[in-house]
């Protein structure tokens, strides 16, 4: 008999019960089913652990409950956790690069793009002094710095990291970091009001992502090429992403897909001119993404135009307001010129065409600015191109 069986009754020595249930609540977050249980078993284990000084099971259970919090969006208690494993090294961005990916995502979600633009920096400098060198996950940070630079707005870097990777493609054969290359290469293509080649990257991403059955990752993609569809008006190109993403979705997806998805929806269902159907996918999207700043413009984008639809124009105009306020300070620079065309055209339909120039005004000092970053961006990439 074991000294906790004499003590307590229990047959199982506490530790290994404790790594039992990490262990179920670890699977059942990668299968993506009962989150919610995995989520309460992580915080119970982590309650014990920490007092009992049991350094394994309190770094398993705060990733395993930062990543369950993220997936909810549940994003500013998701960092505490995440950082604190980050901080302590108790797990490597070798051994866990998916921990380090998370926290920096969270950043962007959160609004704080210049930290996690900082945070990638320092993760692809802590690789750069790894040996062996692991190039796949080199690949992946740095695709994921190129993204979080074009939610910051700076497009000429995002652009210059990016093509960087491209480069050196042929170095690594792993077919997730080609995904994530040509996803990112999609993303600063399509911010830059490139939909063309932004499309025939998302194809091949699509592709990869087909052959290799990670359905998360496949649903995402297609809810990216709606994005790009709709703001080029293709709904009806559109809806077919739609339906696969919301299908994919349906076996597995984390707030943020699922909330884009329903805002992606809101949009499709403007543009039949759907209202009642276009309010409800927005305010769900919205209550979906309470914390996720940047995505929630789109919702708003989208609710702006079905309240304009239902003839509440004030109301409209509330939400386009919000919608620019989330968009402004990200690199989603089209989304945001939609907004203020919608909101445009919906002052006009209302014959308040004075409120309605005004806020054009607006649309063209985004286009102009964005029209000058790009030209400069060219000639820089041209000098550097003759420098080198």
């Amino acid at each position: 008999m074991t000294p906790e069986y004499l003590e307590t009754g229990a047959r199982t020595p506490e530790v290994v019960d404790r790594d039992l249930r990490l262990s179920d609540a670890e699977l059942k977050l990668r299968l993506g089913g009962e989150r919610q249980e995995a989520e309460d078993t992580f915080r119970a284990a982590l309650r014990e652990a920490v007092p009992a000084g049991d350094e394994w099971a309190e770094t398993r259970a705060r990733i395993g409950l930062g990543l369950a919090l993220a997936a909810d969006g549940k994003y500013s208690e998701a960092i505490g956790h995440l950082q604190a494993v980050t901080d302590s090294g108790a797990a490597t961005l070798i051994s866990r690069p998916d921990v380090y990916a998370t926290f920096g995502r969270a950043l962007v979600a959160l609004g704080r793009q210049g930290e996690a633009v900082d945070f990638f920096r320092n993760c692809l400098d802590e690789l750069e002094h790894e040996t062996p060198k692991d190039r796949a996950i080199e690949f992946r940070f740095r695709t994921y710095l190129s993204c979080a630079l074009a939610d910051a707005g700076n497009l000429p870097e995002a652009r210059r990291v990016v093509l960087e990777v491209m480069a050196r493609a042929e170095e690594v054969g792993d077919a997730t970091a080609r995904v994530h290359l040509y996803w990112s290469l999609a993303r600063v293509a399509s911010m830059a009001g490139q939909p063309v080649p932004a499309m025939g990257y998302m194809r091949r991403a699509i592709s990869l992502l087909e052959a290799s059955e990670d359905k998360r990752e496949l649903a995402v993609a297609h809810l990216h090429c709606s994005q790009i569809l709709l703001l080029e008006g293709e709904a009806d190109e559109a809806a077919p992403h739609l339906d696969e993403a919301e299908h994919l979705l349906a076996v597995g997806g984390d707030s943020r897909d699922v909330g884009a998805l329903r805002a992606q929806q809101a949009r499709l269902a403007v543009e039949r001119g759907q209202a009642d159907e276009a309010a409800a996918r927005a305010n769900e999207a919205l209550e979906i993404l309470a914390e996720h700043q940047v995505a929630q413009g789109a919702a708003w984008h989208a609710l702006g135009d079905a309240l304009a639809l239902k003839g509440q124009i004030d109301e409209a105009v509330t939400a386009f307001e919000r919608a620019s306020v989330q968009l402004e300070g990200s690199g989603e620079w089209r989304e945001l010129v939609a907004v203020f065309k919608s909101w445009a055209r919906r002052l006009s339909e209302a014959g308040r065409s004075d409120e309605a120039l005004d806020v054009m005004e607006r649309a063209t000092e985004i286009t102009v600015r964005r029209s000058e970053e790009r030209a400069r961006g060219g000639v820089a990439a041209a000098s550097g191109r003759r420098d080198n």
